[in-house]
């Protein structure tokens, strides 16, 4: 496996590949961490590791745009070195796709007073995978079959969500997260197109609650300014479509995309890491919503989920 260190990311701007990929995508109108949502043959899998662990973060949004567009339906991605290590090949002219890793290091320095003082710093690396299916003479589990799972019914996803802790009243026609209050509001299930829809806009707003102080306590203002709000609701929409991605559920929130668009647009094109921090945070609180209550593993859906109850769901305590 070729690993590329920071010297090589000083020559290759890799922070600026990446969101140069993403803004081509959003000024098409594509989401590009929605895609597999869309239609696409890779479903809902998560992209993973020769070793079978799921890629995190950034990784997930780049690999799933680049399964999209090429039409894989294997969730596996491989370096070169694996591929061969497992007597295969990738096939002549196939093109691998970009993979991060950030990391944290400390060195010693002098700080000129004849003292040794330990500094901490964050360095990038980056590597390329290929497709499984770009791969001749694999294993055949790299190669599973694509099962249709059915959306998780309303009933499991609300005995998830209350694990969580996280307070929820009744709204009139709003979904949303009351930092002040740290309360979410969702308005009655029969307000919604469906009871996939009601539950997938609480996984959004599930991400938003992750922030307060003491969860994991995230202040998109720190780095971002003026454009705080458009950074945090990037972190909702990249951690729903994570989550959902883990629950079995699309993520299916915003209605208003084209003005979003537009912000985030401007915030990538401001800060060319904007991006790469945005999906480390989106990790990060799907992390703490999966530790706090763990996975549903129910995946069956009953007839009478099949509609929205008329009346919203009672609030978790």
């Amino acid at each position: 496996m070729t690993i590329h260190t920071k010297l090589d990311s000083q020559r290759r701007d890799i922070a600026l590949e990446i969101t140069t990929k993403i803004l081509t995508e959003l000024e098409r109108g594509v989401m590009p961490w929605r895609k597999p949502w869309d239609g696409a043959r890779t479903g809902l899998a998560l992209p993973r590791r020769a070793t079978g662990e799921n890629y995190r973060g950034v990784n997930i949004i780049m690999l799933w745009s680049a399964a999209v567009a090429r039409g894989y339906s294997s969730p596996y991605w491989l370096t070169l070195r694996q591929a061969n290590q497992l007597g295969a090949h990738v096939r002549k002219g196939e093109r691998g796709e970009l993979v991060v890793y950030y990391g944290q290091a400390k060195k010693t320095r002098d700080n000129g007073a004849g003292e040794r003082v330990e500094d901490s710093f964050r360095f990038l690396k980056f590597f390329t995978a290929f497709n499984a299916e770009q791969i001749e003479g694999l294993p055949e589990r790299y190669f599973p079959a694509r099962v249709e799972a059915d959306i998780l019914p309303i009933a499991a996803h609300e005995a998830w969500f209350a694990k969580l802790d996280i307070k929820r009243i009744l709204t009139q026609d709003i979904a949303c997260y009351i930092p002040s209050k740290d309360v979410i509001g969702m308005p009655p299930l029969a307000a919604f197109d469906s009871a996939a829809h009601y539950a997938a806009t609480l996984n959004h707003e599930a991400v938003h609650a992750t922030g307060a102080a003491h969860r994991v306590d995230r202040d998109m203002s720190k780095r971002f300014s003026t454009h705080a709000l458009a950074a945090e609701e990037l972190v909702a929409e990249i951690g729903a479509s994570i989550l959902g991605a883990h629950l079995g559920l699309p993520p299916d929130h915003l209605s208003d995309h084209a003005s979003y668009v537009g912000h985030w647009m401007k915030l990538l094109k401001d800060d060319k890491r904007a991006f790469l921090s945005a999906a480390a945070q989106a990790q990060t609180a799907v992390d703490w919503l999966l530790d706090k209550a763990g996975a549903c593993t129910n995946r069956t859906l009953s007839a009478s989920t099949d509609q929205p109850p008329q009346s919203s769901p009672t609030p978790s305590p």
